[in-house]
């Protein structure tokens, strides 16, 4: 394992809220601290080899398009360490780089999945019923394809299991609504203005996936935004409808996984040197195609 990840943290003095398949979220009294680790889940089952930058790519990324998209109000506060509580200070080299402060919220029960391109679960869903959760698409559509107009698919929220996309009538009864057309409108925006930034900077966002939470009544988008853990990023270059797109996520190591004989089920296989040195450079090349910037 390469000494400059981060696979786990505790801070001591600091309260741990949980540990999701990435994040590490600890509780600071009327603040969070996100820690982005270096974990790499594939199929749900988190592997046992961390990709080297990934958390700090991650949380750069999600920063920046806090920062930069005004479409819906987010949780997002700082993630300048210089800015952190006094009680953080010590902690610099585990977290500097690989951590936000956000505000509290209510997580809503649902994942906001927004999809522009065929591919994945759509793609297979379309093949075999000509939809993709309840939209109907028209015939004769390719793997790849660029969808009529982007679709909301939500899904259930599984932070141990697979995700499962939900009817449209089953979101409204699970968050109301009112709150399920806000949250499809802000999603549909927020992924429309992504995704022509992106295409400014060579890269096609297939689909992503938003969470939403409520604080005093407002609706803030959370967690992460458009990164390569959420979103599947193409190369506009090498992007031609037909054929399954090279990626700057982890769809490569999905690709690699694929050609094991594996259950997909815990544990999770080891990945070859090459597979993550690999990963680790498209990762740190979204970043920096993104936000023009190389990794902090």
């Amino acid at each position: 394992m390469p000494n400059d990840t981060l696979v786990s943290l505790d801070l001591p003095g600091v309260q741990k809220l949980r540990s999701g398949k990435v994040r590490e979220v600890f509780d600071l009294g009327d603040t969070l601290l996100f820690v982005a680790t270096d974990r790499l889940s594939a199929f749900d089952v988190i592997l046992p080899d961390p990709i080297p930058d990934k958390g700090a790519v991650l949380n750069q990324i999600s920063a920046f398009w806090f920062e930069k998209i005004s479409k819906a109000e987010n949780h997002f506060l700082t993630a300048d360490f210089a800015k952190f509580p006094d009680e953080l200070q010590p902690f610099r080299a585990q977290l500097a780089g690989r951590s936000m402060l956000v505000r509290k919220t209510q997580p809503l029960l649902i994942e906001c999945v927004v999809r522009g391109y065929l591919a994945g679960s759509g793609w297979k869903d379309y093949q075999a019923t000509g939809e993709v959760c309840g939209h109907i698409l028209p015939p004769g559509l390719e793997l790849a394809s660029e969808l009529p107009e982007p679709i909301f698919t939500p899904s259930t929220k599984n932070e141990a299991g697979h995700d499962l996309n939900v009817e449209w009538e089953q979101c409204c009864a699970m968050i109301g609504q009112s709150t399920a057309e806000k949250v499809r409108d802000l999603s549909l925006k927020v992924y429309q203005a992504g995704k022509a930034h992106a295409a400014s900077c060579g890269i096609i966002v297939a689909d992503t996936k938003f969470e939403f939470g409520l604080t005093n009544g407002d609706l803030l988008l959370i967690d992460e935004c458009m990164t390569p853990d959420s979103s599947r990023f193409w190369p506009a270059d090498s992007y031609a409808p037909g054929q399954s797109p090279p990626s700057f996520d982890k769809q490569f190591v999905r690709d690699y996984l694929e050609t094991l004989d594996w259950d997909k089920t815990a544990p999770g296989p080891s990945l070859p040197r090459e597979v993550i040195e690999k990963t680790t450079l498209k990762y740190r090349e979204a970043f920096r195609r993104l936000t023009s910037h190389e990794l902090d």
